[in-house]
């Protein structure tokens, strides 16, 4: 359903910004300078550019979380702590009201752990060596706590469905203005000149950096999310101690820039281009919650 209505959403943005550019004669300004450009047939065009990308991610995200961090999921608990993390999560999803997630372990410094998958029923909750190692049960707890809540809330889904509405403007808006110079500026009646490649690759560099502002700062907006159900499945106070812990191990080795969106920790990053808001403004969050 969060699929169906996300999709229903922004098809009726797409169709009202056809709608727009039809009532206000873009069309017909783009026809008296000679650009002959269809933006019904580019829209629908983007759009399954700029799904397509995402959604194949979002279905194999799982399988590339595995390969790329070398995950060793928990089938059969080989020792006590291995047998408390599946029970806690299990205790967890339990609560959160989803489907037990695939558990698993990475070899890994940095005090870190993520969650990802397609579904909220068919999720992988792994956690790294260096929290295992650096955190005590509670703090690891609460850091799970975190991970399910992710899942529970359908992030993985929700940040895959706005990168593909935001793909979609980025490769139209790009063709857009590609064809326009190609047309205006060099002339060219038919077909496609160097112009057009070599602008719209510039463009769609200049807005995918821009509309990666958008997309992080959703991502910032969920990690407090995440926070807050941590905090509600593990207490307060323990979800507070787990990222004061983080914040100690900030110096410590980064995971894969590919894996940062679904950590709990992305390190230090730039603020607007950052997946994750700062340690500092997540405790406060957190010690103001009611």
């Amino acid at each position: 359903m969060r699929i169906l209505l996300f999709l229903g959403t922004n098809i009726a943005i797409l169709a009202l910004l056809s709608l727009t550019f039809s009532l206000f004669g873009f069309q017909g300004l783009l026809a008296e300078n000679g650009v002959d450009l269809d933006l019904q047939a580019l829209l629908i065009y983007s759009a399954v550019i700029g799904f397509a990308g995402s959604f194949i991610s979002l279905f194999l995200s799982k399988w590339l979380a595995k390969r790329s961090m070398r995950v060793q999921l928990i089938e059969q608990p080989r020792n006590p702590t291995e047998s408390w993390i599946v029970q806690t999560v299990k205790l967890q999803a339990e609560r959160a009201n989803i489907g037990m997630p695939e558990v698993g372990i990475f070899d890994h410094p940095s005090p870190n752990a993520f969650a990802t998958g397609w579904n909220k029923n068919n999720a992988l909750v792994a956690v790294s060596t260096g929290l295992l190692q650096s955190m005590n049960k509670n703090e690891v707890e609460a850091v799970l706590a975190h991970e399910v809540s992710h899942v529970a809330n359908g992030d993985m889904v929700t940040m895959t469905l706005i990168q593909g509405v935001v793909n979609t403007f980025v490769v139209f808006l790009s063709r857009v203005i590609g064809h326009v110079v190609d047309r205006v500026v060099f002339k060219v009646e038919r077909g496609h000149g160097p112009a057009f490649w070599i602008v719209s690759i510039i463009a769609e560099i200049i807005l995918g950096i821009l509309a990666m502002t958008i997309v992080m700062w959703f991502s910032r907006y969920r990690e407090f999310r995440a926070d807050e159900g941590g905090a509600k499945l593990a207490g307060r106070q323990n979800m507070i101690a787990a990222l004061e812990r983080l914040k100690q191990g900030q110096d410590a080795p980064k995971i894969p820039d590919e894996m940062a969106a679904f950590a709990i920790n992305a390190g230090k990053i730039h603020k607007l281009f950052s997946s994750h808001p700062p340690l500092e403004d997540r405790i406060q969050a957190l010690k103001n919650m009611s």
